[in-house]
Parts: C-alpha cells; sequence; structure tokens
C-alpha cells in the first residue's frame, strides 16, 4: 500500500462518544462535532474506507484509514 502524505490528515479529538474536528477543512467552522459513531471509528482504524459529511458545510472527507489522533484521507485536507 502506498503511503499516505501527511496534507492528507486531519486531527480529531474523541470525548466520550463523541467525534470533534477542532476546525472544518472545508469551511473553517470551529469545534464541528461530527455524525460518525464510535464503531464506525473503530472500522476507520482497522483501515476500512469510511466517507464522512460534515454537518457545518456538508463538505465529505473520504476516510483511508485512521489512527488515535488523525484521519487519513484520499485528498489533501492541508494547505
Amino acid at each position: 500500500m502506498d503511503v499516505i502524505p501527511f496534507e492528507n490528515t486531519w486531527p480529531y479529538e474523541k470525548q466520550f462518544d463523541d467525534i470533534y474536528l477542532h476546525e472544518c477543512p472545508f469551511c473553517g467552522e470551529e469545534q464541528v462535532l461530527t455524525h460518525m459513531k464510535p464503531e464506525v471509528l473503530e472500522q476507520a482504524k482497522e483501515g476500512i474506507k469510511t466517507s464522512l459529511i460534515l454537518p457545518c458545510c456538508h463538505g465529505k472527507i473520504t476516510i483511508l484509514e485512521a489512527d488515535e489522533d488523525y484521519f487519513w484521507a484520499d485528498e489533501q485536507l492541508r494547505k
């Protein structure tokens, strides 16, 4: 498998069963509460491709994998 570049990552935070983004990579909204369920996050950590639609602007992140701190996406999220 090819290495995913760091520009394709975005940090997230899990608090209890809620998954937050500190900032939306598309519209810049702060403290975005996603609709992602903990079991879907676990699947992403196993390398199962997952789509995340952001509630603030309906931007879509296709998550190829996740770790404890970052979503690893199929597109550049950082400038």
